[in-house]
């Protein structure tokens, strides 16, 4: 049996094995896409994204995890132009990352290590994860797919800067200062 999707081929799943009339009420069934075509990623709008913690940080993000309507995962094809930087150096507590170079080059850090990467190179990042940061110092813009959980609640350590920043699904990020905070001790542990 094949899965057909918008009157197209798109494989044969070993999971579908049921008669096409029972697929097709499967995939009308579906409230998101199971198929987004190049031409509709392309036409993706882009939203340019400034780290507050890094003025160099300058990246337009399509999200195709929106468009499908995916609901754990954030997947973005993201684009550095020449001369700028991702995001800020920094590491996760909960969600885990991955970076996959579609053109351009870049320069990872990944600890305290830095290298070049390019097409076809893959970047993977478990949680907790080890600090990591892409910039382009190059003359051409660097484009990759890049994706992770997204998880309800998230830390994430900017440990050049002292700060980290706490991610709570649908509210707005806040960025704690480390060198002023202090640890919560309860009356009764004193």
């Amino acid at each position: 049996m094949e899965l057909i999707v918008g009157g197209e081929q798109a494989g044969t799943p070993d999971v579908l094995r049921d008669s096409k009339e029972e697929q097709g009420r499967f995939l009308m069934a579906q409230d998101h896409p199971c198929l987004i075509r190049s031409q509709a990623v392309a036409e993706l709008p882009e939203s340019p994204f400034r780290h507050p913690l890094n003025p160099q940080s300058l990246i337009y993000l399509r999200s195709l995890s929106a468009a499908a309507g995916l609901q754990r995962l954030g997947l973005h094809v993201g684009r550095v132009p020449a001369g700028a930087e991702s995001f800020a150096y920094h590491y996760h507590h909960y969600e885990e990352e991955w970076v996959y170079i579609l053109s351009g080059r870049g320069v990872a850090e990944i600890g305290e290590e830095t290298c070049e990467v390019g097409p076809g190179d893959f970047l993977l990042f478990t949680a907790p994860s080890v600090g990591h940061h892409l910039r382009n110092p190059f003359a051409e813009e660097l484009v990759y797919l890049m994706g992770g959980e997204s998880r309800d609640i998230e830390v994430g350590e900017f440990p050049r800067l002292n700060k980290r920043a706490v991610f709570e699904k649908g509210k707005e990020a806040y960025i704690i200062d480390l060198d002023v905070t202090r640890p919560f001790v309860s009356e009764s542990s004193r």
